[in-house]
């Protein structure tokens, strides 16, 4: 899959897509010692905002976290690996991944499946494919929800709890809105894709430059970055495609909240946000 990809592209997709991370930052001086032991963020998956209280999510291979006056903390006391993060409404968020290293030891299957917490990340459900599948992107789209395999190749579609196999590729991020549930675009190694029959099938989105995360607008209309960091968007629609800033850095995760209002991660475990669509971004979090 990398092969494809221009250098920029395959480093990206290399840091993106691998479950293996850092063991966190180093603990700073005054620090109790169960501050000490705790392995922080690790590598940021994904980011989020819930609508009922404006707080920012980072989830990690290490856990759930805030975003609070420039620092994370720690949302309740799992460890596990929160891949495919998605915010689905107030309080209401999904996710898959890996148990921690504890619970895979004491016999707990190495995947969550899809998993899914309705209390602001305190505590998780499991919803479907317990011990087999492996969600690195999941994306909300009203009632609907994707979810992309990554031992598979797998897109999943699901449908008040049932889950429903559809089409195969190689991808990065998914895309889809509240507003046509039935259409789910796909950044892959060959550019940017489109399926207009719920997953089922997928077609290169025309036009559409190389990206590596995407997602749609409020208005219908898709905002994504590119390998190199560029953010792009395009109207409802389609059409020409119009580049605005830069992060400072590739990024490892990406959401737009509004079509003004984008949240990006890099590979430090930096995480910037941009009001004004991605024409400047500041730094909400450094290690």
């Amino acid at each position: 899959m990398l092969k494809k990809f221009g250098l920029a592209a395959g480093a990206l997709l290399l840091a993106a897509g691998l479950t293996g991370c850092g063991s966190g930052e180093a603990p700073a001086p005054g620090t109790t010692a169960a501050e000490a032991a705790d392995p922080g963020v690790g590598h940021v998956h994904g980011l989020g905002v819930d609508p009922a209280t404006g707080k920012v999510y980072v989830a990690g291979h290490f856990g759930l976290f805030t975003v609070e006056a420039g620092k994370l903390v720690r949302v309740g006391d799992r460890d596990a690996d929160h891949m495919g993060f998605t915010v689905a409404g107030p309080g209401t968020f999904y996710a898959s991944g890996h148990p921690s290293a504890e619970d895979v030891a004491a016999g707990q299957p190495p995947h969550l499946g899809l998993i899914r917490s309705a209390d602001a990340g305190a505590t998780w459900d499991q919803v479907a494919l317990a011990g087999k599948a492996d969600f690195h992107a999941l994306q909300v789209a009203g009632a609907r929800v994707y979810g992309y395999d990554a031992q598979t190749g797998q897109v999943w579609r699901g449908d008040g709890g049932a889950l429903t196999a559809e089409a195969r590729l190689d991808l990065l991020d998914l895309a889809a809105g509240a507003g046509e549930p039935g259409t789910v675009y796909a950044t892959t190694p060959d550019g940017v894709k489109v399926s207009t029959d719920a997953g089922r099938t997928f077609r290169p989105l025309k036009g559409a430059p190389l990206l590596s995360f995407l997602d749609v607008t409020d208005g219908g209309g898709l905002i994504g970055v590119a390998p190199d960091g560029r953010v792009q968007v395009t109207e409802r629609g389609g059409g020409a495609w119009t580049a605005r800033g830069r992060l400072p850095m590739q990024a490892v995760a990406f959401t737009a909240v509004s079509a003004d209002r984008l949240l990006a991660a890099s590979m430090d475990g930096s995480v910037y946000e941009s009001t004004d669509g991605g024409a400047t971004f500041a730094t909400l979090y450094r290690p």
